[in-house]
């Protein structure tokens, strides 16, 4: 396993030659955290990264459900990605497709835990690509900038919340 980053709040590691996994440890409870990552209203505070306007923030709850986050950069460009729930544990783990809008054939499956742990929880995040190259590209994609960017403004959604 490789790990990418320990300079900020997230680490960013590399398990297998087709996967992405981080893991973020926040100082607010399992239930906080999901209701951050699951109602659309609290999405709006932080999917955009401080990169943007979110402008789509639509979430079907339920497995078969689907959902999609979209965004507007400064200079206009329309960020947006979407899937479909497999799996739905409510405040301990969501299981979906991931597809960003502009790369249509790298779908993903991401598997996102919500685990309790003193003084607060831990969010762990696996993103399994279909190939190397898939990962690849996400990685060098720079998302990992976004990404701690992204986390950091769930915190404080799920703090606030």
């Amino acid at each position: 396993m490789r790990t990418m980053s320990r300079s900020r709040s997230a680490v960013v590691t590399l398990p297998s030659e087709k996967e992405i996994l981080i893991t973020r440890d926040f100082d607010a409870p399992p239930e906080a955290v999901y209701r951050a990552y699951t109602t659309p209203e609290l999405v709006q505070r932080w999917w955009n990264a401080k990169r943007g306007e979110v402008t789509v923030a639509e979430i079907d709850l339920h497995v078969g459900g689907s959902w999609r986050f979209a965004m507007e950069t400064p200079d206009g460009t329309e960020v947006a990605f979407h899937g479909v729930y497999r799996e739905i544990v409510p405040n301990e783990r969501i299981v979906a497709t991931e597809v960003y809008e502009g790369f249509p054939d790298g779908e993903a499956l991401s598997t996102i835990t919500f685990a309790p742990r003193a003084g607060g929880s831990t969010l762990t995040i696996l993103v399994a690509h279909n190939r190397r190259e898939h990962r690849d590209a996400h990685i060098e994609s720079g998302m990992e900038d976004g990404l701690q960017d992204a986390l950091d403004l769930l915190e404080e959604a799920a703090a606030g919340e």
